[in-house]
């Protein structure tokens, strides 16, 4: 099995719950609706009673489209949940260990990826894996749902600031303010066991995200992401991941190791 094969096959396991995984059926309350009924995706985006952008709901990574720079083996999936470094023009800007670490990854055919051991996929992995979240935004604190794993995370938006000595964590440190109708979200705290991307591109425990969340309408939004972890990379990561609303739909519990299965079977 060479390593491209043994990523899709990783892949379709990882994928196989979720495409059943939505509560489906049961219109949003709050989501505009066309004359036939069928939900208002391109409405203005909601706004809270303080005027901010209102960015609750399921929400779901945007697939690639086929081209021959997106998914592998034929398999549509969001656009960088492969490779953060699709965009890069010439060479990733490794640090030296690093570049050994992905190539070593490479080799064992990513066989040692954290989430065939049902291990989190980590930040900012999970804004272009393929289960869906949900957003629950309040005045001081926005929590992430996310079926994957039934993980959880807290976006405090009470004005306090990183901790000063974090315990290395899978998902960080997350604090958020408003710039405007975008969302800034900083995390830092990371342990340095997820992996970026499928391909296995590696990070640090220095590493800091930004995360910037645009809903640009009802049924739209934009992520864009800046890793910045000079222990790991001589220049700073950069990519913007599209998301879809899922408008009827709901998420329902997915437990990693009751569908875990070594790689090939």
């Amino acid at each position: 099995m060479n390593s491209r094969r043994a990523l899709v096959t990783v892949i379709l396991s990882l994928l196989a719950v979720s495409v059943q995984a939505q509560w489906l059926g049961y219109p949003a309350k709050h989501v505009p609706r066309n004359a036939d009924g069928t939900p208002n995706l391109s409405a203005p985006a909601p706004r809270t009673s303080d005027g901010k952008i209102d960015l609750s709901g399921v929400w779901d990574a945007v697939e690639h489209p086929d081209d021959p720079a997106g998914g592998i083996e034929g398999i549509r999936s969001p656009k960088y949940m492969v490779d953060v470094m699709r965009d890069f023009k010439g060479a990733v800007p490794f640090q030296p260990w690093a570049a050994e670490l992905f190539k070593q990854r490479q080799a064992n055919k990513m066989r040692d990826n954290p989430m065939i051991r049902c291990l989190p996929a980590g930040v900012p992995r999970l804004s272009a894996y393929s289960h869906p979240y949900k957003i629950v935004q309040t005045a001081d604190l926005i929590a992430i749902l996310y079926e994957s794993q039934t993980l959880f995370r807290q976006v405090f938006l009470d004005g306090r600031a990183h901790p000063a000595d974090p315990e290395p964590t899978w998902l960080g440190y997350s604090v958020g303010k408003w710039e405007g109708d975008t969302l800034v979200v900083e995390t830092i705290g990371f342990n340095d066991k997820t992996w970026l991307d499928g391909l296995g591109h590696p990070h640090s425990e220095a590493m800091k995200v930004t995360e910037r969340f645009r809903r640009r309408d009802v049924g739209h939004m934009d992520i864009e992401i800046v890793i910045d972890d000079p222990k790991a990379y001589t220049q700073q990561i950069r990519y913007v991941q599209p998301q879809e609303l899922l408008p009827d739909g709901d998420l329902i519990e997915y437990i990693c190791n009751e569908n875990a299965k070594p790689v090939g079977q």
